[in-house]
């Protein structure tokens, strides 16, 4: 893969789980890292953690929800490290969400998950566009997810519907230079996966053609390669990361 070293790279949602392990392996390939993070200690502690390692990090207070706050860490990532090349759009609620089902959810909570889940990263992405045009161009990874295509509530919905803004947004950027695709991981070990759905994990596994559960390095290899010039003539697409959970044809 094409040396990546010294381009800068926003990973919202980057204070633990899978978004940590974004953010260090692509600072263990040289690129200066924006740990955009609603939980201030969380991602003062990657930040921290990156740096003492020799790596290239900022903490950015982030809430992918709030313009105003997108647009202070857009800036924030310039100012400090002179443009923005790469976004990862990680954040979303999944940890500790709620289970419901549609008829009993309260709506002002489907609202807001839905709002930040969707919608967190059309913010996101309006941010940081009027940087990477500068730049010449950039790369952009939304975080979908297998529940997609699984019909089970509003989870998949908000993934679903994530990648229908993927293609939506690399239409609208493509003649900017900027490419926008995602990936739609399976089950990857981290807490909030054990959290929410640890039993129904260990019974999926055994239906699936590479049946171990996937970590955020098997995820972070293949977000590098859709940033990456490898990747130059590849947009608008879903790249199931996945163990073979969902074959698409």
């Amino acid at each position: 893969m094409a040396d990546q070293a010294d381009k800068i790279v926003i990973v919202t949602g980057a204070g633990g789980g899978i978004g940590e392990g974004y953010a260090k392996h692509f600072a263990e390939h040289g690129m200066k890292v924006v740990i955009a993070e609603l939980d201030e200690a969380s991602g003062q502690r990657v930040a921290a953690e990156i740096e003492a390692s020799g790596g290239a990090a900022l903490f950015t207070h982030t809430d992918v929800g709030d313009e105003a706050s997108a647009q202070a860490c857009a800036k924030a990532a310039t100012e400090h490290f002179g443009g923005i090349d790469y976004l990862v759009n990680n954040a979303a609620i999944f940890g500790g969400m709620r289970l419901e089902g549609y008829l009993d959810v309260d709506m002002d909570y489907l609202n807001h998950f839905m709002h930040i889940n969707m919608h967190g990263a059309v913010i996101m992405t309006r941010a940081v566009v009027p940087f990477m045009k500068r730049r010449g161009g950039g790369a952009i990874v939304n975080q979908s997810s297998t529940a997609a295509w699984m019909n089970m509530g509003f989870y998949g919905v908000a993934k679903l519907a994530l990648n229908g803004i993927t293609g939506s947004l690399a239409r609208e950027l493509g003649h900017s230079n900027i490419r926008v695709n995602a990936i739609a991981p399976g089950p990857t070990d981290t807490p909030a996966l054990e959290q929410n759905a640890g039993d129904f994990v260990k019974e999926l596994l055994k239906t699936m053609p590479l049946s171990r559960i996937g970590t955020p390095l098997d995820l972070a290899h293949a977000v590098r390669f859709l940033l990456s010039e490898e990747a130059s003539w590849i947009t608008g697409h879903i790249l199931n990361v996945d163990g073979g959970q969902l074959m698409r044809t």
